[in-house]
């Protein structure tokens, strides 16, 4: 049941990507194309999308490669801004979007969870007294001193996770949780989604997935080509974008 405000509340955002048809990596090709302008093509990523996440709930985003979900989310995280449109923000959000953002590869696993946890709103003793506890949830104890510069992308993945999930404020934001990591790790990622899911946590929800769209989303939106393509219960959602993938009839 959703009353009040919602917590997000996006209405008819839209997002403009400028986009130059020639790449000029060289100082030659700088210098000598002062004289040839670029043409600049203009990519309509998100087109009026309209959204609302209300307390306690869970909602989810469909769509293709390309259809704008990501593009939304980081609009909704305050990280990207919106051409146009309004984007209301109620309460506090965490963002679990591009792993390792903000890492410096310099500096090993402890000092790093310092840095990002301090980012995400964690409080120095908060770090202090969970920074066990985020280790071991990323399998990364005897690799605590090693710089990141050193990990694998799964091991800066695993203790991207441990943090955000460390720091989980009133609205979780997650980019397709279930496909990083090995089977073990998005088993123990899925665990915790389902401590938060149960505890009442405000979600937002990004997959691919079917079948996660469907267990956890009461409602969810399918995006195609930037737009709002159809709303509605979480299964419906799943099975449009399931239909959508299929090949046509007429082909």
């Amino acid at each position: 049941m959703t009353t009040g405000a919602a917590l997000i509340e996006a209405t008819g955002v839209s997002k403009t990507f400028a986009i130059p048809s020639v790449r000029r990596d060289t100082v030659r090709e700088h210098v000598f194309g002062l004289w040839q302008p670029r043409h600049i093509d203009r990519l309509r990523v998100l087109d009026q999308v309209s959204l609302a996440l209300h307390r306690g709930e869970t909602l989810g985003i469909m769509g293709r490669n390309g259809s704008g979900k990501s593009t939304l989310l980081k609009i909704l995280c305050g990280i990207y801004s919106a051409d146009s449109g309004k984007v209301s923000i109620r309460a506090g959000v965490t963002p679990i979007l591009e792993l390792g953002v903000g890492w410096n590869p310099e500096l090993d696993a402890i000092d790093n969870v310092y840095l990002i946890g301090s980012i995400m709103g964690l409080s120095l003793a908060a770090i202090r007294n969970g920074l066990d506890g985020i280790l071991e949830f990323a399998e990364l104890e005897r690799f605590a001193k090693l710089p990141l510069k050193h990990y694998s992308s799964g091991m800066a993945s695993r203790l991207a996770y441990a943090v955000a999930f460390r720091a989980v404020r009133e609205v979780l934001v997650l980019d397709e949780i279930f496909a990083v990591g090995d089977a073990g790790f998005r088993a123990k990622c899925e665990t915790r989604f389902q401590e938060l899911h149960k505890a009442g946590h405000t979600l937002l929800l990004v997959s691919h997935i079917p079948a996660v769209i469907e267990k956890y989303c009461s409602r969810a939106l399918l995006l195609e080509q930037g737009r709002v393509a159809f709303e509605g219960p979480g299964r419906e959602v799943a099975a449009q974008y399931m239909r959508n993938l299929a090949p046509s009839r007429d082909q």
